[in-house]
């Protein structure tokens, strides 16, 4: 059981990483937001296009904290670490909940009024909180065998 638990967390780290690269919203990928951004909150006056235009150097992109995600889930499948995958999963989930969360501060009403038009194109969404919330699945899975004495 556990061996087809890590082929899983194989396949999620291989999603994840490469939702790292697509985009989130709309036009917005996870290499267009700064790291910054997550934590202080977007500029007052910005809008989706604004942040999708953004330059922002690979190493200072959400993009870097998604591919460590990625490589834990990774790490977690080849040796089995259960702390490996908590850690990638807290990190994972965390950093698309924080995107979410900033993104709706700023432009939350944007995005609820042209939903339609801004809420396709989301690839990287699905494949990195889809290979995510299936980690959190398998990590849920017990380790040890249940006998019964």
């Amino acid at each position: 059981m556990r061996s087809f638990i890590h082929l899983v967390l194989f396949a999620c780290a291989i999603a994840v990483a490469i939702g790292a690269f697509l985009p989130i919203v709309g036009g917005i990928a996870p290499g267009d937001v700064a790291v910054i951004d997550l934590r202080d909150g977007f500029p007052t006056g910005i809008t989706v296009e604004q942040i999708g235009d953004q330059a922002v150097t690979f190493y200072k992109s959400m993009t870097v904290l998604l591919l460590g995600a990625a490589a834990l889930l990774l790490v977690a499948a080849l040796v089995g670490s259960r702390a490996a995958e908590w850690v990638a999963v807290i990190v994972g989930i965390g950093t698309i909940a924080v995107f979410g969360w900033r993104l709706d501060d700023r432009v939350g009403d944007y995005l609820r009024d042209n939903y339609d038009t801004v809420l396709t194109d989301r690839w990287g969404l699905y494949l990195a909180g889809g290979g995510l919330i299936v980690a959190l699945v398998a990590l849920l899975v017990p380790t040890g065998r249940l006998t019964a004495e």
